[in-house]
Order: C-alpha cells, then structure tokens, then sequence
C-alpha cells in the first residue's frame, strides 16, 4: 500500500466536507418550491450574470478537464492545445444563439432542448432522438469525472484491491446523490463557485511558482523535445496534423452547448441578458484552461514519468497521474491538498448538472412516450430526482464494473453523437425551414456513419478522408455533421413540396426579449 499524504489527505476531506455541506444548505438559497421540476431542474430560472458564469464555467470545465488536458499535452505534446481555441470559438456560437434560446423556452416552459425541438418541429420522435442522444452522451461523461476522483484519491495515497479499492469513490458518489435529490440544480450552483475559486488560485501558483522551481520557461521549453512542441509540418497533398487540429476546434466548439448539462446551465439563467454578458466573461475560462494545459508541459520537462511520485498513482491511469504528480513533486502536502480538493469538487459539480439534465430529459421527453401519460406537478420532480439516482448509479457502474477505455471511448463517441443534434437545436432556433422528418433521418445517418468511423479508427477523434488526391484526417464529428446537414437539406427539398407547411408550436415573438 503507499504511504498516505496525511496533511493533504485532511486537508482534502475538510474541503470536502465544506462543499458537501454547502450542497445540503443551498435548498434553502434562493427558496423555491422544490417539488416542482422547474425549481428543482432549472433553479426556477433564478441565476443571475454571476452565478450563471460560475455554473455554465463550472459545468464546463470539470474534473476530467483538470485531469486529461494536460496529460494530452505531457503525452502528445501541442496537440492538446486545439481545447483552447475551440473554447474561444464556442462562446460567439453562446452570444447569438443562446440568448434567443432561452427566450423560447422561457415563454414556452420548456425545460430541455428536445422540449424546444418537439414544439419547434411538431415531431415528438424527433424531441425523442434528442433526448436519448443527450443521456447516451453524458453517462460516460460522468463516469469520467470519478475518475478524476480516483486519480487524487490514488495520489493521496490510498488504495486498495477489490471492493476496498471503490469505496472512496462510493462514498463520493453517495454525498453527490444525496445532495443532488434534495437542493437540485441549486447544490452544484452553489458548490461551483468554491470549486471555480480553488482551481483559479491552484492554476495561477502553479505557474508561477513551478517555472521558478525549474529555471524560468526557457528553460522548461528547453527540455522539451521541439517535436513535442510544434505539430509536424504537414506533407504534399495532405492536411496533416494541421486538419485535425482545426477541424477538432471548431467540430467541438458546435458540440459544446449542445450537451443537456450545458443547456441546463444556459436555461437556468434568469435572463437572456445574463447569458450575452457571460458570452462576454466566461472566456476567462479559457486563459485558465490555457494555464491548466501548460501543467502537461511541465510535468515532461520535468521528467516525471521517471520520478518515484508518478509511481504512487493508479497505473491504469498511465498519463492521467501527470498533473498529480506534478503537485507531489514541487509543492508542500498542505497546497496538494487545496489542488486535490480543486480536481475532487471539480468532479462534484458537473457531474450533479449532468445527472439533473439527464434527469430532466427522461421526465419530460422520454417518461410520457413510455407510460402513455406525461407526469405534472409533483410527480414529475420526484421521478426527475430518482432518475438523477439512476443515472449517477449507471455512471458508476461504468467505473466499477467496465475497464477504463470503455467509458473513454464513449465519452469520444459523446461529442460525434451531441454535434449531430445542431441541425434540430442550433439552427432550429433561426428556422422552419427544416422538415422534421428530414431532421430524423439525418440524425440517424450522422449517428451511424459516425459510431462507425470512430470504431473503425479504434475510437480515435480523427478519420481520414482522401479526395481527389488529397489525404484529408480530420475530427469525425464534423465530418459526419456535414453529411446530416447534406441529409437534411436534400430530403427537405424533397418532402416539403409532398407534405406542405408544418407544424410549429412558437412564434416569431418568442425569440425576442
């Protein structure tokens, strides 16, 4: 067994503890009654500009965040830094589409993006295809945020074999479902903001003070080998490395907000001003995700995977250990433990937001098809609360029960499934034009044709195309996306001149303030 961290490891669990009292109390923040799916889900609409940048930043960028950027950058080197322009370029897509977004749904008591589309389209198998594809795409995204538990937890010391070895992560996951079912939205609102502080001051120490341990960024680029640093030049007739790079930027950057957690973060806001002023804020994200990356680069300056701390972590992790072992290394026990507690909240968080968004979609655009009989009222939150359960239950087992690469592989396939969603959801919220049946099917071939692809290039995030000449790799995501909008379009053409106008729930009026 290795050596407990014991200063860290208190230090950990009396932050720990503050944040899981913090989820209990904040029932009572901004009273609302909680046996309504609204106030439960959506925190009654009540967030204003602050606390909205802390939620949708605390959503976004999570745990695993924290953890598997910058192991991209210890592992694969510049590529890693393609998550810093995509966030970029994610928040102009948050200022002229969001706002209009949560317009409609304020007006028209939607709660989730499928509820937008079944009223949009008059479709309620389309609402159903949105649904299921945003629960699909956040299960493993939750199982991936315990991992950044475990990470910590291993490089606190503690391990185990068997069972012994998940009941950390059990009991993470029990303070995380007990709070969640009582306050709802208003727990993980409430806790991103010590999570958000924490990790902007452990980010900024840490570049500062590490550069100063290691002889200044010289000569921390120094060590680094030039080809870890610079994406190879790509070759004739080919985009190389280049390609994946834009196109994984920009393919993530229409994904992002398509995610239910994301969603539920924007819906929440008390108005669509708040959201326009946090398109303008919450790029200060991305200059501390930027900071996070840099870590990767430091841990292989550093050499790390030959010091004695990179062997404390979990070795199934391989490079996840590379930002924990950075901290073992420079900094003293009682500030590993504040940059432990940051990765072990930052896990809390999103997690709580995706489970209640998965929950949400469930209860309103799934439960009615199946029973027959849409729930109201009270018990349409209390079957939002024990799906949430359900969830984080279905999320754990991915842990517990199946070998780590599964869960990444679907957290992959997560992004090439939400960004098939754009059509319906992103340019729904400008549009009619569309024919909802031509939306399904298009949907459906983006699906399949990208689940292929990625398994066909073993659940890498690149395909390669190769068109006159040219040999052109590239994110799968968009490449199936542009094949969805080929689908759409055409069948649109199509069908609209067979079918005649359409149905729609809202109007012109509903997208304005």
């Amino acid at each position: 067994m290795n050596t407990v961290n014991w200063t860290a490891l208190i230090i950990f669990l009396a932050l720990f503890a503050l944040v899981t009292w913090l989820g209990f109390a904040s029932a009572r923040w901004r009273r609302g009654n909680l046996d309504e799916l609204h106030e439960w889900g959506l925190g009654g609409r009540r967030f204003g500009t602050l606390v909205s940048w802390f939620l949708i930043g605390g959503d976004l960028y999570t745990a695993y965040t924290f953890i598997a950027v910058p192991a991209l950058a210890f592992g694969a080197g510049a590529i890693a830094f393609f998550a810093v322009p995509y966030t970029i370029l994610a928040y102009p897509i948050l200022f002229v589409v969001f706002p209009r977004m949560w317009n409609v749904c304020n007006k028209r008591g939607y709660l989730t993006a499928a509820d937008f589309v079944t009223g949009r389209f008059g479709n309620r198998w389309l609402g159903l295809a949105i649904a299921l594809t945003g629960i699909l795409a956040t299960m493993p995204y939750i199982a991936l945020q315990l991992v950044g538990i475990q990470v910590v937890v291993g490089a606190l010391g503690i391990s185990g074999t068997g069972f012994m070895a998940d009941v950390p992560l059990l009991i993470a996951f029990a303070v995380l479902a007990a709070f969640t079912f009582s306050s709802g939205l208003r727990a993980p609102a409430s806790i991103a903001i010590v999570k958000d502080i924490l990790i902007y001051v452990t980010a900024f120490v840490a570049v500062i003070v590490i550069p100063i341990r290691m002889g200044g960024f010289s000569a921390i680029f120094a060590a680094v080998p030039k080809e870890h640093l610079l994406l190879p030049v790509p070759g004739p007739h080919t985009t190389g490395v280049y390609g994946v790079y834009a196109t994984l930027a920009f393919g993530s950057a229409l994904a992002l907000f398509m995610y239910p957690h994301a969603m539920t973060g924007i819906l929440a806001a008390s108005s669509s001003k708040a959201i326009r002023r946090n398109s303008v804020i919450i790029p200060a994200y991305s200059l501390m995700l930027g900071l996070l990356t840099l870590l990767g680069v430091f841990a292989a300056a550093a050499g790390l995977a030959k010091l004695p701390e990179f062997a404390t972590g979990f070795k199934q992790y391989a490079g996840s250990f590379a930002v924990p072992a950075l901290f073992l290394h420079f900094f003293p026990s009682w500030f590993v433990g504040i940059a432990f507690a940051a990765v072990g909240i930052g896990a809390l968080v999103p997690s709580a937001i995706m489970s209640i968004a998965a929950a949400n979609l469930y209860t309103r655009n799934i439960h009615g098809l199946i029973t027959g009989r849409a729930p109201e009222g009270a018990q349409e939150a209390r079957i939002a609360k024990w799906v949430s359960l359900i969830v984080k239950v279905g999320a754990l087992a991915f842990i517990v029960f199946l070998p780590l690469k599964y869960a990444i592989q679907f957290q992959l396939l997560g992004g090439i499934w939400m960004i098939q969603t754009v059509p319906s959801v992103m340019l729904g919220v400008f549009t009619r034009w569309f024919d909802d049946v031509a939306l399904l099917i298009g949907w459906a071939v983006g699906m399949v044709m990208g689940t292929w692809m990625a398994a066909a290039m073993k659940f890498g995030p690149a395909y390669v195309l190769h068109f006159a000449g040219w040999t052109l790799p590239g994110y799968t995501a968009l490449y199936t996306l542009v094949a969805n909008l080929v689908v759409t379009i055409v069948l649109t053409l199509v069908l609209r001149g067979m079918r005649g106008e359409q149905r729609d729930a809202t109007l012109a009026s509903d997208y304005v303030p």
